[in-house]
């Protein structure tokens, strides 16, 4: 498998790859410097395999390499970030009671 993470602005998502095949995406929106993240999927011939963690971490990567917030609509980022603590830092202090994400603890 030739697996990539890319962005595709205009159609509003993140696509993974395996090759030239897109196996999975999490849709997007921008607006100022937060990031809605309202959906993602990933092929069910292709589960089992980590390709959306592989997607959720390059969503998020991408997100920190822009300096967004994130607004994680989606259960599956949200669970990321549960199981990814170091990441929680991504979703606003004041956003995280909303999504059920614990705050950070200092």
């Amino acid at each position: 498998m030739d697996i990539t993470v890319v962005d595709v602005p205009e159609r509003g998502r993140f696509e993974i790859r395996d090759g030239d095949r897109v196996v999975g995406l999490a849709s997007y929106h921008v607006d100022g410097d937060v990031m809605t993240l309202p959906h993602t999927e990933v092929d069910p011939s292709m589960g089992g395999r980590g390709l959306g963690t592989q997607l959720v971490a390059g969503v998020l990567t991408a997100a920190r390499e822009r300096q967004l917030h994130v607004l994680p609509y989606c259960s599956f980022i949200r669970k990321y970030l549960l199981d990814h603590p170091e990441q929680l830092d991504l979703v606003a202090e004041a956003d995280r009671p909303t999504f059920g994400l614990a705050p950070a603890h200092s």
